[in-house]
């Protein structure tokens, strides 16, 4: 039954039914039979199939969840009985945004894998929303507030998002002193999943004041749009998490400050599952920990 468990949430890990075959040694036949019979014991249909895609149905969804607690769970057991409680060992699966995950995360995890040898990462940055329970995903760090009730959250710093520009751009095209100055500004914007971010967002005398801005480059990269900013390429919207640095150094300046909204959090989150293994716990708490005391997470430079 646990195999049969591990090709399902292979099937939605690679988006066919052919890969998975191919990525565990069975034939298409034999994986769209196995399938089948998931589907029959269970009197649901798990996918609903076209000839380009696969996509989760609700039954689909509440058992890929179940299969991964079950597996989870399954998983600890083993690692409990062979190797003891205190061993930490197998894959771990993340998603974080692109800048935070290349100049925040992986040092910290770069630092687990030293301490942990018996345990694999594999990390998917993204600046994009991630489906955690169709991709396997343990965890993701996430910015901004938390509405998805399906979901677990776990606050771990507040978040400030500010505009910012190289010197040599403030110099050549001025300083904007109010949110209305964006207008006569080049803006590089950011491409999510939903469309392209084209307003800004800030506050003005306490009340919430968007702005919509244009600019030459738009991109899906955050670390992208922080590389144009710092050529003198345009101004750039961007977490504090970001560009704290370039902003100690000088390489960034922030511009409206005065305009900028309240800060929002830093999230670690995670699918509903009953146990986790504790290797997926032992990295939450370390990333957790040590993001805490990063020194972004006031939200403010100095």
């Amino acid at each position: 039954m646990l195999e049969n468990l591990k090709l399902f949430l292979m099937i939605l890990e690679k988006g066919s039914l052919s890969a998975a075959g191919r990525e565990l040694g069975l034939s298409p036949a034999s994986v769209s039979e196995r399938l089948m019979m998931l589907e029959s014991y269970y009197k649901a249909t798990f996918l609903t199939r076209t000839t380009r895609s696969l996509s989760l149905t609700d039954e689909g969804r509440m058992f890929a969840e179940g299969a991964r607690r079950l597996l989870a769970e399954a998983d600890e057991l083993e690692s409990r009985i062979r190797s003891g409680t205190q061993k930490i060992s197998g894959p771990i699966k993340i998603t974080a945004p692109v800048d935070l995950g290349q100049t925040r995360v992986v040092p910290i995890l770069d630092r687990f894998l030293v301490q942990h040898p018996a345990v694999t990462i594999d990390l998917n940055l993204t600046d994009s929303f991630v489906d955690l329970a169709s991709q396997g995903i343990d965890f993701a760090i996430r910015y901004g507030k938390f509405s998805n009730s399906t979901l677990k959250a776990r606050a771990i710093g507040d978040n400030r998002r500010l505009v910012c520009g190289s010197p040599e751009y403030l110099q050549r095209r001025g300083t904007p002193l109010h949110p209305d100055d964006l207008n006569q500004h080049d803006c590089i914007m950011m491409r999510f999943m939903q469309g392209i971010d084209r307003v800004w967002s800030f506050q003005v005398d306490g009340a919430p004041y968007a702005v919509s801005v244009n600019g030459q480059r738009t991109t899906n990269n955050g670390q992208l749009i922080k590389q144009w900013a710092l050529q003198g390429q345009g101004l750039c919207k961007k977490s504090i998490w970001d560009v704290e640095a370039d902003l100690v150094a000088g390489r960034l300046v922030e511009v409206l400050a005065d305009y900028a909204l309240p800060p929002t959090a830093l999230h670690i989150v995670y699918p509903p599952s009953r146990v986790q293994p504790r290797r997926v716990t032992k990295l939450i708490d370390v990333i957790a920990e040590e993001l805490a005391m990063a020194p972004a997470a006031d939200a403010s430079v100095t």
